[in-house]
This record gives C-alpha cells, sequence and structure tokens, in this order.
C-alpha cells in the first residue's frame, strides 16, 4: 500500500486496514492502528511503518488508546475461539471463550466481531449450518444429515436453521425441491438483469442471465413469473442497479459458508464511492493470510450491487475480475464516485 492510499485508509478510520502497516506520528512520538479513534494528526508529521517492530526501532511508542501491539493478541485469541468453537459438540459459552482468551465478555464480543464480522454465538450457528448444508448434499436422508452436523435431533436442527436457510432443509438436497421462486429478466443500462426472490427477498441477481440459468440452479424449485408484489421489488432492485450505493434497503435470501457470510457482510460495509482491496476484505473478517479465499467468496456472491463485490479492487489499483465483465464493474464504480470526484482506472 502506497502512502497515499494509506492516508486514506487513517482519514476513514479503516478497520480493514489494521495489521497491514502503523501510523507513526513524529510530533507525538506515538505509533497507531489505521483505526484509532484519535484526532487525526497533520499530515505531514506522519510516516507510515509496515509494522509496531519497525515504528518502535524509530523510536515511537505504541498509543495507549488504540494499542495496535494488542492486534496480534486479538487475532491469536479469535482464532484460538474459532478452533474451539468448531472442536467443541455443543457451541461454548462466551464466558468460557473469553475467560481462556483472557479478556472481559464485553471486550471479547468486541474483538471477534472486529475481526469475523460475526459475534461467536453467530459464527457457531453459521458454522453449524455450513455443516448442515454440506451434510445435507451427500446424506441420503435429512434426519441423517441433520445428526450428522451434531444436532441432538430433528427438532433442535429446525430452530437452530428458522429464518436462515432460506429454502425448506430438503432444499439443499433436492435442487430446491418446495421452494417457491419468483423471477423476470429486464432491460438496464447495464444490459438485461435477471432478477429472482423468494418470500424473504433476492435470491440472485444477475446480468446476461435467463429463466434457463435459473432452472439449473434450482432445477426442482417451482419458478414462477413475478407478480404485483414482485413487480414492486423488482422495480427497487432496478432503480438500485441504476443508482448503485442506494439499495441497502432489499431484502436478500443469500447463504454461505460461515466465512462467505463473514466476508458478504463486510463488502455490504463498504460506503459507496470507496473501494476495498481483497487483502483488506480477508484482514476485515479476521483471515488476513486468506486472500485468495476472500476472492472466491467474494466470486460467489449470487445477489450483484445488493451484496457490492464491485467495491472490491486489486491491491494495485487495478479492477482485478468480476463475473459479468470488466466493463459493468466499472460502470458501477463510476457512477458511485462520479460526485466525489474519483477516479476510476
Amino acid at each position: 500500500m502506497n502512502d497515499d492510499a494509506a492516508w486514506a485508509a487513517v482519514l476513514a478510520r479503516d478497520r480493514g486496514s489494521d495489521g497491514q502497516f502503523v501510523t507513526g506520528v513524529l510530533t507525538t512520538g506515538i505509533y497507531c492502528r489505521p483505526s484509532c479513534p484519535a484526532r487525526h494528526p497533520r499530515r505531514d508529521n506522519v510516516r507510515f511503518f509496515v509494522d509496531g517492530p519497525a515504528a518502535r526501532s524509530a523510536g515511537l511508542r505504541a498509543c495507549l488508546r488504540c494499542r495496535p501491539d494488542d492486534l496480534a493478541r486479538d487475532e491469536a485469541a479469535v482464532l484460538a475461539a474459532i478452533a474451539t468453537i468448531r472442536d467443541a459438540e455443543c457451541p461454548p459459552a462466551l464466558t468460557v471463550l473469553a475467560q481462556t482468551a483472557g479478556y472481559s465478555l464485553a471486550h471479547f464480543q468486541r474483538v471477534f466481531v472486529r475481526q469475523t464480522g460475526l459475534s461467536p454465538a453467530a459464527y457457531g450457528r453459521a458454522l453449524r449450518a455450513e455443516r448442515t448444508a454440506e451434510s445435507l448434499s451427500h446424506a441420503g436422508s435429512v434426519t441423517a444429515a441433520v445428526y450428522d452436523a451434531g444436532f441432538s435431533g430433528p427438532s433442535r436442527f429446525y430452530a437452530a436453521s428458522e429464518g436462515r436457510l432460506g429454502m425448506a432443509p430438503s432444499a439443499w438436497v433436492d435442487g430446491g425441491r418446495g421452494a417457491v421462486i419468483r423471477w423476470a429478466v429486464v432491460p438496464t443500462t447495464l444490459g438485461p438483469m435477471l432478477v429472482a426472490a423468494t418470500a424473504k427477498g433476492v435470491c440472485r441477481l444477475a446480468f446476461g442471465e435467463n429463466g434457463a440459468d435459473l432452472a439449473a440452479r434450482f432445477p426442482h424449485a417451482t419458478l414462477v413469473a413475478g407478480d404485483d408484489a414482485f413487480a414492486a421489488l423488482l422495480q427497487r432492485v432496478i432503480a438500485a442497479v441504476e443508482t448503485p450505493g442506494t439499495g441497502d434497503h432489499i431484502p436478500i435470501d443469500v447463504r454461505g459458508t460461515a466465512f462467505q457470510e463473514a466476508v458478504w457482510r463486510a463488502l455490504r460495509s463498504i460506503p459507496p464511492g470507496e473501494t476495498r482491496s481483497y487483502a483488506q476484505i480477508a484482514a476485515a473478517v479476521g483471515h488476513p493470510q486468506a486472500v485468495r479465499a476472500a476472492g472466491s467468496a467474494n466470486g460467489a456472491n449470487h445477489v450483484a450491487v445488493l451484496i457490492p463485490c464491485h467495491r472490491v479492487i486489486r491491491s494495485d489499483g487495478s479492477l482485478g475480475g468480476y463475473a459479468y465483465g470488466l466493463d459493468i464493474k466499472r460502470e458501477l464504480l463510476a457512477r458511485e464516485t462520479s460526485e466525489s470526484g474519483l477516479k476510476v482506472v
């Protein structure tokens, strides 16, 4: 990251940049995380360092407010908690996780959410749902998958899955059987766009796809033309695409692995007109080394624009990839940045 990009991250107090560098303030002799809540220093008093040891070698000391040297400890604590959650037969209590990390309950909760985008309890639920979905895709019956995923019985599974899986559990085994999906293909200034939705929200938004593509994704779902209620939702989606950054209010119905959902949550937190690198997204979800995995999760997004994967670019400032072509990605970014004066390359 060059100095201009680093300074922009400091001004934005970008948590996704924490761990990538520290900000040294020469007049005060301290160094901070990019997200430090303290008042911003003058730019000409700032020097950027790759990490705390480099800053200390220059004679600076750690900020007592943002505690940049705690970042490694925080990451280690969260990784240890994730390992505990994954290995446990029953989700461990927050008190157990916090005590193991040596943190207070409130502080550990904040650290975990900052690193992963989910609370420990939500992470545990997402992990169990991920295991259930995987089991459902291989098991011969829903009941077998429920036990394979670690639930004590079907009633516990349905209680945990309600409002989360979107479709009936059997849909994960049988191509959407039991799900009703309303859909339409409409013209936009970016080209033909397919929009599909369950009763809970938009489950597919893609450019250049048609009903055959949707049927291939859900071969046993009931696909029907959109009714009046769907038409109203469709108009809101079209407006969000024509003016990207205005669709936060539109309900969506998408689910993925715990990691994918954390990435998608991070994508939705990027303000319109701003971009993040794949490395920043990986850091934002607590896995700074998982840059390729973050890219894969970005590409697995099923609702373009509403989950703004177009706002993720490469660390060198180039656009990177986009499922629907770089022309559409460039245009979406241009529309969002037109009023801010930022240049899209």
